[in-house]
C-alpha cells in the first residue's frame, strides 16, 4: 500500500514537473490584445480591417515582429481590397515622391533608385520586400513624411523659420500655420523629455511630420479607396499624433489603429496600455532587432 502510495506521488511530482518544463518551452513571439487587454487572434485584426478607410501601423522601426506582421497584413489587404488599396509610409519623405513614382512606372532601374532615393539604413532589410510587392501589384505607394531637413530647421529654429521657405519646399510639408495642442499625451510626453528652452521646438518638429504625413495621407486618398501606412508608433499612440490631424481633416474616416509595445512577457496585459490603439501588438523587449 505504502508502495504504491509512493508511486502516485511521485507520478503526480513528474507530470507536474512536464507541465512546468512545455510552460517554459512556450516562448510568445508576439501577442494581439485589442483595447481593453483581451487576447485576439489575428483573423479578428483583419476583420477590422476590412472594414477601415485608413489602416495604422504603428512600429518600432528596428523590430522584426512589427515589420514580419506589417507584410502579412499588406498582402491580406491586398487580397481583400486589390485595385483600392494605396500604401504608404513614415520611412520615405516627400520629395522622394518622383522617384518612387518613376521606379513603380518602371521608367528607371532598381539600381537607380536604390542609389539616388533616400532611405533608412534598414531599408533593405525591413521594407524593401513590402515595396517591391506592393511595386509588384500596382499597389501605389505615397511617400508620406516631411523632409527631415525641415523637421530639423524646426527645432533649432522654432517653426517661424518655415517662413524663409521656398514654394517648392511648402509642396513638400502640410499647410503653414498649422495647429499644435501642446496638450496631447504624447507631445505633453516630449515637452518633459526635452525640458528647457526648446521644449516647444521639438514638439513642434515632431508636430511637422505628424501633420504632413495627414496631409499626405488625406491627399492620395479617393473615394471607396483604403490607406494603409506605416509609421513610428508614437506618432499614432492613443490615436493622437497623425490621427488626431487627419481627423481634423476628415472626420467621417472610418480608422484603424494598431500599435506596437515592448512587454517583458508578450502575454502578459498590463493596464496600463488600456487606449493605446485598437490592437496592441506585444513584443518581447528582449527581441532581436534588426540594427
Amino acid at each position: 500500500m505504502i508502495f504504491r502510495f509512493s508511486f502516485f506521488i511521485s507520478c503526480l511530482i513528474i507530470f507536474s514537473l512536464n507541465i512546468q518544463i512545455m510552460d517554459a518551452q512556450h516562448k510568445a513571439a508576439y501577442q494581439l490584445f485589442d483595447t481593453d487587454g483581451n487576447s485576439v487572434e489575428y483573423g479578428e485584426l483583419l476583420k477590422s480591417a476590412a472594414e477601415a478607410d485608413v489602416i495604422f501601423f504603428g512600429e518600432f522601426h528596428d523590430n522584426p515582429i512589427c515589420h514580419w506582421l506589417q507584410y502579412e497584413l499588406l498582402t491580406d489587404l491586398f487580397n481583400e481590397f486589390g485595385e483600392r488599396l494605396v500604401f504608404g509610409g513614415e520611412f520615405f519623405e516627400a520629395d522622394d515622391q518622383m522617384k518612387i513614382d518613376e521606379y513603380f512606372a518602371d521608367i528607371v532601374s532598381q539600381n537607380n533608385f536604390e542609389n539616388e532615393a533616400r532611405f533608412w539604413n534598414n531599408y533593405k532589410t525591413d521594407y524593401k520586400r513590402m515595396v517591391e510587392f506592393a511595386k509588384s501589384n500596382g499597389i501605389p505607394f505615397v511617400a508620406t513624411n516631411v523632409p527631415r531637413r525641415y523637421a530639423n530647421l524646426v527645432f533649432r529654429q522654432g517653426v517661424d523659420a518655415l517662413d524663409q521657405l521656398s514654394e517648392e519646399a511648402f509642396s513638400y510639408m502640410a499647410d503653414i500655420p498649422f495647429e499644435v495642442d501642446f496638450e496631447l499625451r504624447s507631445y505633453q510626453m516630449m515637452m518633459e523629455m526635452a525640458h528647457g528652452e526648446r521644449a516647444k521646438n521639438f514638439v513642434y518638429a515632431q508636430a511637422i511630420k505628424d501633420v504632413t504625413m495627414a496631409h499626405f495621407i488625406n491627399k492620395n486618398l479617393n473615394e471607396d479607396q483604403v490607406f494603409y501606412h506605416i509609421n513610428g508608433t508614437f506618432h499614432t499612440k492613443y490615436d493622437e499624433g497623425i490621427i488626431w490631424y487627419l481627423k481634423r481633416m476628415r472626420p467621417e474616416l472610418n480608422i484603424l489603429n494598431i500599435g506596437s509595445i515592448l512587454v517583458g512577457d508578450a502575454s502578459e496585459w498590463d493596464d496600463e496600455n488600456q487606449g493605446f490603439a485598437d490592437f496592441i501588438l506585444a513584443i518581447p523587449e528582449n527581441m532581436s532587432r534588426s540594427y
